[in-house]
C-alpha cells in the first residue's frame, strides 16, 4: 500500500473501540481540566487577596498575572522535555507541579510566598497546554481528530465552570465572605487548596493511557507504537504501511529543536509566525477578563458579591455551551469557517460592552439598560469564542505544523500565547481604572483584527492527515 493510500485508510479508520480513543483523550485533556481551574480559581480570591495584603490594584495584577509568567515558560520548555521522555512523563511532571502549586497557594506565609506557588503553578499548565494538544493529535484517527482535539477546550471550560461553582459554594459557607473561616483557613485559601483532588487525579490517569505512536517510533519502540497504532486506528487500517508512513516521515524529519523554527529575515518560519499569530488573538480579545477578574469587574458597577460570583458561573455555562457546538461544528463546517463567524460575534458583543459601561454610574450602579446590555453582551461575546477561537486554536495548533517541528512549534506559540495572556491580565485593573469603556474598545479592535488575519492567512485542515500537514 502506498503512503497516500495509507493516510486515506487512517482517515477513514472508524475504530471499533471508540470508546478506547476518547477514554484515552478525555484523560489527557485532564491537563486542560486543570488549566481552566487553575486559570480562573483565582477569581474567587482578588479582593480577598487585595484586602489582606492591603496591595493596590496594579501589585494585585502582577499576583494574579505572574503565574503567566510560569505559564509562557512550561509552554516554551514542553515541547523539547515532551521530545526527550516523551508525552506521558511529561503530563505527570505537570501534575506533581500542579499538586505543589495548590498545596502552596491554599497556605501562603506572605505575599511572595502566593506569587512562587502560582509560578509553579503556572508552569504546570504551560506544560499541559502544550502536551494536551499534541498528544490528543498525535493519537487520534484523522477522521475523528477535530472532535477529540476539541476535548482540550472543552476541558478546559469545565474546569473554569466547576471552579466558579466550588467558589460560589465556599463563598455561601462562608456567609459570603471571602475572608471568612472555613476549614481552619480563611475561605479564598480553601478554594485554591481544593484543586489537590484533581491533580491528584490527573496524575492516576496519566498511568492508564499509552505513549504517542510517534513519540514511540522516534524513541526506536515500533513494537509498541504498533500495538497503540491498533489500538486508535481500529482494524481497518493497515498498520504497516502506517508505521511504515510515519517512520519514513520522521527519517527525512528531526527531532525538533528552537532552531528549526528559524527562517530567513523575519526570524521564524512562516507557518510558526501563523501559529503565533492564532494565540495571540485568541488572548488579545480579553477572553480571560471574564474568567480573571469578572466577580471585581460586576462588582465595580454595582452587582453585590454574591450575585457577581453567580453571574462569573452563568459565564461559565454559557463557555461551556458554546464549547459543545463548536465540538459538534469543528469536523463538520471546519476550523476556518467557525473561527470567522466566532471573530465577528465577538466584535459584536465587545462593542455592546463597550458602549454600556460608557455611561456613568448612579448610585454605583448601570443605569438599567445598560446594565443588561453589558450582562446580555458579556454572556454573547463568551458564547462566540467558545464556539470558535476557544476550540479552534487549540485544534489548529495541534494540526498546522509539520511534524518535524510539531512540538516545537507548538511550545512556542503556546508560549505566545502566555505572553498575551499576561499582557491582558496585568494591565486589566490599570486600564479599567483608566476607561473600562475604552479597555472593551481596544479589544474589540483586536476581535475585528483577526477577521482579515484568519481570511488571509489561516488554511483549512479539515480532515488531513498529520502526515500531509507542511
Amino acid at each position: 500500500m502506498t503512503s497516500t493510500t495509507a493516510t486515506q485508510s487512517a482517515r477513514e479508520a472508524h475504530p471499533e473501540h471508540l470508546g478506547h480513543v476518547i477514554f484515552i483523550a478525555a484523560a489527557a485533556a485532564m491537563g486542560g481540566f486543570l488549566f481552566g481551574y487553575d486559570s480562573s480559581v483565582i477569581n474567587g480570591a482578588v479582593e480577598a487577596i487585595r484586602s489582606r495584603y492591603d496591595v493596590g490594584s496594579a501589585a494585585l495584577a502582577q499576583v494574579i498575572a505572574i503565574a503567566l509568567i510560569g505559564c509562557a515558560i512550561g509552554a516554551a520548555t514542553a515541547g523539547r522535555i515532551a521530545d526527550r521522555i516523551g508525552r506521558i512523563r511529561c503530563m505527570q511532571i505537570a501534575a506533581v507541579l500542579f499538586t505543589v502549586s495548590a498545596v502552596g497557594s491554599a497556605l501562603p506565609f506572605a505575599l511572595w510566598d502566593l506569587a512562587l506557588w502560582r509560578i509553579i503553578g503556572g508552569f504546570a499548565i504551560g506544560m499541559a497546554s502544550v502536551i494536551g494538544p499534541a498528544y490528543i493529535a498525535e493519537v487520534s484517527p484523522p477522521a475523528y481528530r477535530g472532535r477529540l482535539a476539541s476535548f482540550q477546550q472543552a476541558a478546559i471550560v469545565v474546569g473554569i465552570a466547576l471552579s466558579q461553582l466550588v467558589n460560589w459554594g465556599l463563598l455561601n459557607a462562608a456567609h459570603g465572605d471571602q475572608r471568612g473561616s472555613l476549614l481552619g483557613l480563611e475561605a479564598w485559601q480553601v478554594m485554591l487548596g481544593v484543586m489537590v483532588i484533581p491533580s491528584i487525579l490527573y496524575g492516576l490517569l496519566s498511568f492508564a493511557i499509552p505513549e504517542s505512536p510517534r513519540y514511540l517510533i522516534s524513541a526506536g519502540k515500533q513494537t509498541r507504537a504498533r500495538e497503540v497504532l491498533a489500538d486508535i486506528e481500529g482494524p481497518g487500517t493497515d498498520l504497516d504501511a502506517r508505521l511504515g508512513e510515519i517512520e519514513q516521515a520522521m527519517r527525512r524529519e528531526h527531532r525538533s529543536t528552537f532552531r528549526d523554527l528559524l527562517g530567513g529575515r523575519a526570524y521564524f518560519k512562516p507557518i510558526v509566525w501563523i501559529g503565533i499569530g492564532l494565540s495571540a488573538f485568541q488572548q488579545l480579545v480579553g477572553i480571560n477578563v471574564a474568567f480573571y477578574y469578572s466577580a471585581t469587574l460586576w462588582q465595580s458597577v454595582g452587582v453585590n458579591p454574591t450575585e457577581s460570583f453567580l453571574y462569573s458561573f452563568t459565564t461559565s455555562i454559557i463557555n461551556i455551551l458554546g464549547t459543545v457546538i463548536a465540538m459538534i461544528f469543528v469536523d463538520r463546517i471546519g476550523r476556518k469557517p467557525l473561527a470567522l463567524i466566532g471573530s465577528t460575534g465577538m466584535a459584536v458583543g465587545l462593542a455592546l460592552l463597550a458602549w454600556a459601561f460608557s455611561a456613568p454610574l448612579v448610585d454605583g450602579k448601570l443605569p438599567a439598560t445598560q446594565g443588561w446590555v453589558a450582562l446580555i453582551a458579556a454572556h454573547f461575546f463568551v458564547l462566540c469564542f467558545a464556539l470558535s477561537w476557544g476550540v479552534v486554536v487549540w485544534v489548529l495548533l495541534g494540526e498546522i505544523f509539520p511534524n518535524r517541528i510539531r512540538a516545537a512549534a507548538l511550545g512556542v506559540a503556546a508560549c505566545a500565547q502566555w505572553i498575551a495572556n499576561w499582557a491582558i491580565t496585568a494591565s486589566f485593573p490599570s486600564l479599567s481604572d483608566w476607561s473600562l469603556s475604552g479597555t472593551y474598545v481596544i479589544y474589540t479592535v483586536f476581535a475585528v483584527l483577526s477577521i482579515p488575519f484568519t481570511i488571509r492567512f489561516v488554511k483549512e485542515t479539515k480532515g488531513k492527515a498529520l502526515e500531509e500537514m507542511g
